[in-house]
């Protein structure tokens, strides 16, 4: 399931969203508060951001600029005059597509079903990290040309977090990924998955403990 949050100060608007989402494989998070939005983007993965351009504190031409200081993450900025110059602004900060205001929710849904696939036919099919690189296609990591064995959850959760990588996984959020591979994994066990990875990787310092947050792969 595809991982959206909403930011947006109308708080009468997630709930029928959530619910409308959930037929097309989607779950809805919601924040009215954007500086809130943006602490929870640093902890938390998300695959689209739903960005309202009237917000309180800052608004969502600010929100956008602070989230793509850190972030790639796809948004969808919500206008509520529609008009041009908010749509260019908008484009020119980074935003991949804006709707205006009111929209028709399966116009909003269309919309993100088209930049999903999109980023999901350009996402990277191999990473490289000194002398490692992990093939996504054949499911092998290798060091330099000799091939290093994983484990399906080995390999699944290097995948995970090569795919996210400078973003903080929680273990809600690796287990709940790597279930369809290891039905019996839970909490403590990630714990040991990394330690086993950092050991077939030989390079500590690649993934990162963040303490009480969960894991983040950091490059060198």
């Amino acid at each position: 399931m595809r991982k959206i949050l909403l930011i947006d100060d109308d708080e009468k608007l997630a709930g029928p969203l959530t619910q409308y989402f959930a037929r097309f494989d989607l779950m809805l998070s919601n924040e009215t508060n954007p500086l809130s939005a943006i602490d929870r983007i640093r902890r938390e993965s998300f695959d689209l951001l739903i960005l309202d351009v009237m917000l309180p504190d800052i608004d969502g031409f600010e929100t956008c600029k602070r989230i793509r200081r850190q972030s790639d993450i796809p948004i969808i900025m919500l206008t509520a005059r529609g008009e041009v110059m908010d749509r260019v602004v908008g484009l020119e900060l980074g935003a991949d597509d804006y709707l205006p205001k009111p929209f028709e929710p399966r116009e909003l849904v269309a919309r993100i079903q088209n930049i999903l696939r999109r980023n999901q036919s350009v996402a990277p099919m191999s990473f490289e990290w000194g002398e490692l690189r992990l093939d996504i296609a054949s499911k092998q990591l290798r060091r330099n040309d000799q091939v290093i064995p994983l484990t399906a959850a080995e390999f699944g959760l290097l995948s995970l977090l090569a795919q996210n990588q400078h973003r903080i996984l929680s273990r809600d959020e690796i287990m709940q990924e790597l279930r369809g591979i290891d039905a019996d994994i839970f909490s403590r066990a990630i714990d040991v998955l990394v330690s086993r990875l950092r050991s077939k990787l030989q390079q500590a310092d690649l993934i990162r403990t963040v303490r009480g947050m969960g894991y983040q792969l950091v490059p060198g």
